[in-house]
């Protein structure tokens, strides 16, 4: 990118997975996403903000604190440090990995709700909830058991296992989980979000970007959409949580799901804070900023409705996100992952056996972009060892490793593979800005492929005999191409990269043709891909 062009500000959102449990593949494979399009726009060369946190609020963290005997805060704060210790092991590029427990983003949530409710988005309403008589307490959706009006099976109050989200009148006679009692209707007061008065400004902002978006997110903002937008109870009767900082609601704590989206803003605004940039360049209206939310497809809505919703309720020239990157559900052999069933694999157990890059490599180039896909140990091995090991790991190997060579000759690069080389850049280049990575992936799995082909075709073990010139030509030229294969597959294995880029001595990670140092000493060239037995 010349240094012509103006530099876009650029802000990745990354789903904050929830303190309730340890993160498995589906959800990694939902996340890493982000990861892909925050480390491409910084080699092209934009300003990049990549933030994301631990989700630490709401019912399911107090029900499992109950039941191990903890506080929530502990319960929190442990599945907190195991994401993080997780994301870095998986070489996501976040600026800043935060949690809704964080003193900054409580305080600057409660401003963004108090502004909200001065414009006159969020009123207060009495309406009637369920009420344990026997608890003595107004009883949480998630910790309630009714049967399904959509499948007949027994499910709790917030949303069955067939899609079903129960509405308020379903939940009339529900049975309180904690007791086993039926509970009964009662009088309560809550804050509400007007998402019917927002509709028509959400239509605009949906209609303004879907077509940035993958069908799944545009079918199910359409539907939602379609069927008119709910009022949104934005208060609960819980323990746990932010307080709310109107008068008259001392008792109540502000629902998870508001202050958890809300976290993109308060997470970037601190990290700019940190690095001492202004972080309105990110956040407001312009010409020169671009968003991206990156989430799995049971968080669509939230991002494509209530995020937009609530920025617009702001009033204050919020920017809007531009693209949505849903991704749908990975199963485990053919199963949906369940808790109930405990067939989930998780990624620290991946981590501990595999190498983190294969891992990414694995769940970009056969996750579920755009429909579910299927996991299972067995095709990740086969795959591990066929593209990753077979075909990249060997063309570095028969290269940089040949049987004599102490330095990278001075060749000359072959026309036609600098030029497959530069159209790789453009065209993986145009499939990631497209949101369609595993298209990018193999594209640069092409330009693998060409390039062992090409290798076997000069026979350089012969051409070291009988030719010498035309040795230290193939041999720049492959070296040339991995050189390159480094910057190419960098947001996809980014620790492999690097490893490349330090025995080549190359410097900088940019999205364009570089070509390898000639007579540069080669030290340290090691395997880079163990094959996975």
């Amino acid at each position: 990118m010349g240094d012509n062009i103006i530099k876009k500000n650029v802000l990745i959102g990354g789903a904050w997975p929830y303190a309730n449990n340890s993160l498995h593949i589906g959800h990694v494979a939902g996340l890493i996403s982000g990861d892909v399009i925050a480390r491409y726009h910084r080699q092209i060369g934009n300003n990049v903000i990549y933030v994301s946190g631990t989700d630490c609020h709401g019912t399911p963290i107090t029900v499992r604190a109950k039941k191990e005997n903890k506080t929530p805060a502990e319960i929190a704060e442990m599945y907190h440090n195991e994401f993080v210790q997780c994301f870095k092991d998986m070489d996501f590029s976040y600026d800043l990995y935060t949690k809704t427990e964080d003193e900054f983003h409580m305080k600057n949530v409660q401003e963004l709700f108090k502004k909200m409710y001065e414009n006159g988005y969020i009123y207060e309403k009495i309406d009637l909830q369920p009420y344990c008589e026997n608890c003595n307490k107004f009883v949480a959706d998630r910790e309630l058991l009714l049967t399904c009006p959509n499948c007949g099976k027994e499910t709790k109050g917030d949303m069955c296992d067939c899609g079903y989200e129960p509405k308020n009148e379903d939940l009339v006679n529900a049975t309180c989980q904690q007791c086993g009692k039926k509970t009964v209707q009662k009088e309560n007061k809550n804050l509400y979000l007007a998402l019917g008065k927002l509709q028509p400004k959400i239509e605009e902002y949906v209609k303004k970007n879907k077509a940035n978006w993958r069908p799944s997110s545009q079918n199910e903002t359409e539907k939602y959409l379609k069927e008119g937008l709910p009022e949104k109870a934005v208060t609960r009767n819980l323990d746990w949580g932010i307080d709310i900082p109107i008068n008259g609601f001392e008792d109540k704590k502000m629902y998870v799901w508001i202050e958890a989206v809300l976290g993109y803003v308060t997470a970037c605004k601190k990290i700019c804070i940190e690095k001492g940039i202004n972080w309105e360049d990110y956040w407001k209206e312009s010409n020169n900023n671009i968003m991206y939310m990156a989430h799995g497809k049971d968080n669509i809505t939230f991002h494509t409705i209530i995020l937009p919703g609530l920025l617009l309720a702001l009033e204050d020239n919020y920017k809007l996100p531009n693209y949505m990157i849903a991704t749908q559900y990975l199963n485990i052999n053919e199963e949906k992952i369940s808790k109930s069933k405990g067939n989930g694999i998780t990624i620290r157990q991946m981590l501990d056996n595999y190498d983190s890059d294969m891992v990414r490599y694995y769940l970009i180039a056969n996750g579920p972009e755009k429909k579910d896909s299927n996991f299972s140990i067995e095709d990740f091995v086969a795959i591990s060892n066929a593209e990753v090991v077979n075909k990249y790991g060997n063309l570095i190997n028969r290269t940089l490793k040949y049987k004599g060579l102490t330095e990278i000759p001075d060749g000359k690069v072959d026309e036609d593979i600098r030029k497959l080389i530069v159209s790789t850049y453009e065209n993986a280049g145009k499939a990631i800005e497209n949101l369609e990575f595993k298209n990018a992936v193999s594209l640069i799995r092409e330009l693998v492929e060409k390039g062992n082909k090409y290798y076997e075709e000069q026979q350089p073990w012969k051409q070291q005999k009988e030719n010498i010139e035309e040795f230290n030509n193939t041999i720049y030229t492959c070296s040339t191409l991995i050189a390159n294969l480094s910057n190419l597959y960098e947001p996809f294995m980014p620790k492999s990269s690097e490893k490349i880029r330090k025995m080549l001595n190359i410097d900088k990670c940019k999205w364009e043709y570089i070509e390898a140092p000639k007579n540069y000493k080669l030290n340290g060239v090691e395997p880079l891909f163990e094959r996975i037995k």
